[in-house]
């Protein structure tokens, strides 16, 4: 049975391109009508919603998901088309909005609670049950002013989830608090989805969206992109579906030779005597597709392209990956891997495969560099390249490490 009905949905805003403010400048612009700029928000989308299913959103930040979530709800309307939801509506967008920061926690619940349609009794008999789960039982009858965003936070989530949803419309929601009350909030969708409450959930969290939706919407500038199994549609995000990726601002496709020979002492990026010169460097994902962001734990082929001036004898390439704060991680090159290259001479390129990405999520910096084997370098790119890895999983940290729990 459906329980969600998009159809034909669109959504426009209109942006002034004048903004009045002031007595005189509304009376000096009355003869001269307010221009404006369309934007679309939404643009044509359809899709059901089962009952019971878990339906994830994703995209970019401007691709229209939270305005999608808004209308669902009933807090934005349509430009045109029409949505249908034929159970009631629980949204979990804006936590906390009614909160009063002069009055207390307490006071607070049970003003949130009467906003999301909870009866006076109820709201009594679950008073502590909120603050319990919240874990602010000693601040009871704290001011609300006196809390951390964090906090406040908490407890607008902890008074919400008492409610009893048939459709759950959630927004990042998973992201409050610290990581024991994060787990908490992920135990709570995980009993909606064993009562078969149908949820719609939007979140940057690849990871969750992987874990509790069936089936995954992914939206791009306004415009559905593409709606199905939440594994293929979060490898299509990721890896672009075979589409040219988009580049981060601060990697480097091309290196142009330097005019100059320069030396680390320098604080230069490059340096080395160009008699083999590193003309490229890309990464490609499983697909074989190039590209820059790369799920954790998938495989990433690293191609470094090279110009030999003239024949050399027994060169040596490396890696070396950095975080994003500069800190090493790794480094590995052809002759630690027992990797002979007997001469090198015009162009080519030579791969590394990375089997399994280890690391959980981050931008990660690389430096390649071609030498000597007593180190004299041809050519160095230090920290010039770099790739996101988007995280897949739910362990914390930089890096995954093999392990298992044993009782």
């Amino acid at each position: 049975m459906t329980a969600i009905e998009v159809e034909h949905l669109h959504k426009t805003f209109r942006i002034p391109h004048e903004k009045r403010t002031t007595l005189f400048e509304t009376l000096t612009g009355a003869f001269k009508p307010p221009t404006y700029e369309t934007f679309h928000a939404l643009r044509d989308i359809n899709f059901t919603v089962e009952e019971g299913e878990a339906l994830g959103i994703i995209g970019e930040n401007g691709s229209g998901k939270s305005t999608l979530l808004k209308i669902i709800a009933n807090i934005l309307r349509p430009s045109s088309g029409k949505v249908t939801a034929l159970k009631k509506l629980t949204p979990f967008l804006e936590l906390g909005v009614g909160f009063q920061s002069d009055l207390t926690a307490a006071e607070n619940i049970k003003i949130y609670a009467t906003i999301m349609g909870m009866q006076k009794k109820e709201i009594n008999d679950k008073l502590d049950e909120i603050l319990e789960f919240a874990g602010l039982e000693n601040f009871r009858d704290a001011k609300l002013k006196n809390f951390s965003s964090g906090m406040q936070v908490r407890l607008a989530f902890s008074t919400a989830i008492q409610t009893d949803p048939e459709i759950l419309l959630m927004d990042e929601v998973l992201a409050v608090g610290d990581m024991e009350f994060q787990q908490k909030c992920l135990d709570v969708l995980s009993q909606y989805r064993k009562d078969g409450v149908t949820i719609v959930f939007v979140s940057h969290d690849l990871g969750a969206v992987r874990r509790f939706c069936d089936r995954t919407l992914l939206l791009n500038k306004g415009e559905q992109i593409v709606l199905g199994d939440t594994g293929d549609v979060i490898d299509r995000y990721v890896y672009g579906g075979g589409e040219e990726a988009s580049t981060p601002s601060n990697i480097k496709n091309e290196s142009e030779p330097a005019e100059t020979e320069d030396s680390p002492e320098d604080k230069n990026p490059r340096w080395g005597d160009k008699t083999v010169e590193i003309t490229n460097v890309e990464f490609y994902d499983k697909f074989g597709n190039k590209g820059f962001r790369f799920n954790s734990f998938d495989p990433m082929t690293i191609k470094i392209f090279y110009h030999a001036h003239k024949k050399v004898f027994d060169p040596v390439f490396g890696i070396a990956l950095y975080s994003e704060n500069g800190e090493n991680l790794f480094g590995t090159n052809t002759e630690l891997k027992t990797v002979e290259i007997e001469t090198l001479e015009g162009k080519g390129h030579v791969d590394l495969i990375i089997e399994r990405i280890p690391m959980i999520t981050g931008r990660f910096l690389l430096t390649v560099a071609v030498h000597t084997h007593d180190q004299k370098p041809y050519d160095w790119h230090d920290k010039q390249y770099s790739f996101d890895v988007i995280p897949t999983g739910r362990d914390a940290g930089l890096f995954e490490v093999p392990c298992n729990w044993k009782i």
